[in-house]
């Protein structure tokens, strides 16, 4: 028998390489009729309270960032400007070579797999394009639990509709947002990447007081896997 049934993934900078904000944002802003820079500080300071879905929808998210930001935007602007973030965020995302293989090997091995993501709406409207997506038994998006990591739930979720109990699941992420001591927290065993990439990553409240397991690559979390009894 497998030391784990689960392995369940962070999504930006883990899946991903790390993540950096491209031109097309302040296109958008612009757009808009806001100040480029007023509308990133805005994105920046609310992440958490938009990541649970406080504001309600995608457009109505927007609207109330524009109106921080001091604009008044327009209905058609508006309407035109979510799909435009979709397509920004996508920009922004480069899936590392090694996930899709990965997640496969994961899958080959028989065990399950899922993506626990503190997002805003876009990042739900893009993933099913993306190749990794059918490799993944289960998605749970902050913006559609209404919970954010480290709050024990998210990660319940998770396990609830894996049908795994979380002391059976492999939990590897980045460390945004407190997950890796969260996962722990809950009974999982929290494994951080630590690619080199990630020096320059966009992360909100990092975990940087995690001292446990941690892997330089995904492929290298297989490795960690296949040794896994000399660990418990």
């Amino acid at each position: 028998m497998p030391a784990y049934q689960a392995v369940l993934f962070d999504f930006f900078g883990t899946l991903t390489r790390s993540v950096r904000r491209g031109p097309q944002h302040a296109e958008i802003a612009r757009a808009l009729g806001c100040d480029p820079q007023a509308v990133l500080n805005v994105l920046d300071r609310t992440f958490a309270v938009r990541a649970r879905g406080q504001f309600g929808s995608a457009e109505a998210t927007l609207r109330w960032v524009t109106e921080q930001a001091g604009g008044s935007p327009r209905p058609a602007q508006l309407q035109a400007a979510v799909p435009a973030r979709v397509d920004a965020l996508k920009a922004d995302t480069e899936l590392r070579a090694d996930a899709e293989p990965v997640l496969r090997e994961l899958k080959r091995r028989g065990l399950r797999t899922a993506v626990i993501s503190d997002c805003t709406h876009e990042l739900p409207a893009f993933l099913p394009s993306l190749p990794i997506a059918p490799l993944l038994d289960e998605k749970v998006f902050s913006v559609e639990v209404g919970r954010c990591k480290p709050d024990p739930e998210i990660y319940l979720e998770a396990c609830w509709r894996l049908r795994v109990a979380p002391e059976d699941c492999l939990y590897v992420g980045d460390g945004g947002s407190h997950e890796l001591t969260g996962a722990a927290a809950v009974g999982m065993t929290p494994v951080r990447l630590a690619a080199p990439d990630l020096t320059d990553h966009l992360v909100f409240d990092r975990d940087d007081d995690f001292a446990g397991l941690g892997v330089p690559s995904l492929s290298a979390l297989l490795e960690l896997l296949d040794r896994v009894p000399a660990l418990n």
